[in-house]
């Protein structure tokens, strides 16, 4: 099998543009029926950067219908596959795609683009693209499109960074692997080394195309083809136009034995010795976390305790297969240090046992059955842990927690833990804390500044102390919240949240008064009532 490689040159100087894309165009044409596969950078629409984002967008409609035209041309003069990043206007916005267009000038597939850069999710007046993400944050396998038996799998530039994707891929059984990129700041060592792991972990051919900034520049560049092994195949470096390699894509590279002694490919033979819980949690049952996440959402408070005994495993579980972006509990640290999920200080509501949780040892408490009260077919229950809560809820969820610890000045906040536990299980994109004490709230930030913070106003703080505090969410106790402290949250950027609604016509008006997050005691019946 024969493939190219196009490895433009881009530009930095607008008055450049037009002769770099024609570069493209050119570059094309001199493609031969002798190839098999050609494949184009990202972004082969638009190889510059415009003077102003007015010039980007009426250049790129331009571009891509000529380019496109182009790209169909080719492959069936030349009886090639033909992969071309560029973009895809959809109903929803324009999109990064990875076109893979038959000998004859079809469409086979689309890939699009799964990480995308920040310049790609920015708005016009930032200097961004605004590029559709909304699939994007949806949960997906790896994309694989077969052609004439052979598996093809996709990557575009910052895919590259994502090394836990790898294994996602190599589990495809893919036998090429499709890279249209830009990544400009990246140097060459860092490029090879990137995609000699890819092609090792996956077992696969990688065909990746780039742009070149100059002659001398020692980053981006690097148009590459790489076997399986990890062997560089070919290597453009800065050398602007085609590159071209030939390979054998049923040729595998098997180092290892696997369990049985067979010959083996490097994921089948590291797969047997793969610990889950040592690695960062990952894979279909994670969501974006609390900055990505969508708005408008409902908070299951203590769970889902219409059906289970609030703040257990069984409630919060039963909430998050209902469909729960967000859980709401609150934090009370036993008198020796470990924090427990129970809504009062007392424990006489929710358990068998007497007197104040901070009053108790975790193994005093483990004593009591916190499931018995509520219903026969929950005796037995413990009380549940902060740290049992992360362990099995760790990025299914965000978590609002209100740390009520913090509440009482006269009681030690243990503020380290509560830093060290979230980040044990990687949640600090998926756990704010809440407090009604301002000063807890700044101590916090001091040794944990990545990790939102939330005031709760009662009445007694406002939405002038969040603001002062640095706080990235406010929340309103149902009794004290006006339209007007709502819009001047969202005027200084800060996300609001109410405490509680538990009926559907009430949580309708705070989402009608602009309410971002309606926490919620019947999570179901509110849910269903809203249609959500």
């Amino acid at each position: 099998m024969k493939a190219a490689l196009i490895q433009p040159h881009f530009s930095y100087l607008p008055e450049e543009g037009e002769t770099c894309f024609q570069a493209i165009l050119d570059d094309l044409d001199a493609c031969d029926p002798s190839l098999d596969l050609i494949v184009l950078p990202e972004y082969s629409d638009m190889p510059y950067l415009p003077a102003n984002s007015g010039d980007y967008f009426d250049a790129v409609p331009k571009h891509n219908a000529a380019l496109m035209e182009k790209i169909r041309e080719t492959a069936v003069r030349c009886q090639a596959i033909v992969f071309c990043n560029c973009y895809d206007f959809t109903e929803n916005g324009p999109r990064n795609t990875t076109f893979a267009i038959g000998r004859n000038g079809e469409t086979l597939g689309k890939y699009y683009k799964r990480h995308l850069a920040p310049s790609e999710v920015r708005m016009h007046d930032h200097k961004g693209r605004r590029m559709d993400t909304a699939y994007a944050n949806e949960p997906d396998s790896p994309f694989v499109l077969t052609i004439d038996g052979l598996r093809f799998g996709f990557m575009t530039c910052f895919d590259f960074y994502f090394y836990e994707a790898f294994s996602g891929i190599a589990r495809e059984n893919v036998d090429v692997i499709i890279g249209c990129s830009l990544q400009r700041p990246a140097p060459h060592s860092m490029l090879e080394i990137i995609n000699r792991f890819l092609c090792l972990e996956t077992n696969a051919y990688l065909l990746r195309a780039g742009v070149s900034l100059s002659e001398d520049s020692k980053t981006c560049g690097c148009s590459m083809a790489v076997s399986p092994g990890g062997k560089v195949l070919l290597n453009m470096k800065n050398r602007v136009g085609i590159g071209t390699v030939e390979f054998d894509p049923s040729v595998k590279y098997l180092p290892n034995k696997g369990p049985d002694g067979a010959p083996a490919p490097h994921h089948e033979y590291t797969e047997a010795s793969r610990r889950p819980w040592f690695y960062r949690p990952a894979g279909p049952m994670m969501i974006p976390g609390d900055t990505s996440l969508p708005y408008p959402r409902l908070s299951a408070h203590r769970g889902f305790h219409a059906a289970a005994p609030e703040n257990s495993l069984p409630a919060f579980g039963a909430a998050v297969a209902l469909g729960a972006e967000e859980i709401a509990f609150d934090l009370w640290a036993t008198k020796d240090g470990h924090f427990v999920s129970v809504q009062d200080e007392s424990l006489e509501r929710v358990s068998n046992g007497t007197g104040k949780v901070y009053d108790r040892t975790l193994e005093e408490l483990q004593t009591l059955d916190f499931g018995v009260k509520y219903g026969e077919a929950f005796r037995g229950l413990k009380v549940l842990t902060f740290e049992e809560i992360l362990r099995k809820f760790a990025r299914t969820v965000v978590m609002n927690v209100h740390v009520r610890q913090w509440d009482r000045p006269e009681l030690p906040p243990y503020y380290e833990k509560i830093r060290e536990l979230i980040r044990r299980y990687d949640c600090e994109e998926h756990v704010y804390v809440t407090s009604k004490v301002s000063a807890a709230l700044e101590r916090f930030h001091e040794l944990a500044p990545k990790i939102r913070r939330c005031l709760r106003f009662d009445g007694q703080s406002s939405v002038d102390e969040a603001i002062r505090l640095g706080c990235e969410k406010v929340e309103f106790s149902k009794l004290h919240i006006t339209k007007e402290d709502v819009d001047r949250a969202h005027a200084a950027m800060l996300r609001c949240s109410v405490f509680y609604a538990d009926d559907p016509s009430e949580a309708q008006r705070d989402l009608d008064m602009g309410v971002d997050t309606v926490l919620t005691n019947d999570y179901q019946r509110v849910k269903a009532g809203l249609g959500r």
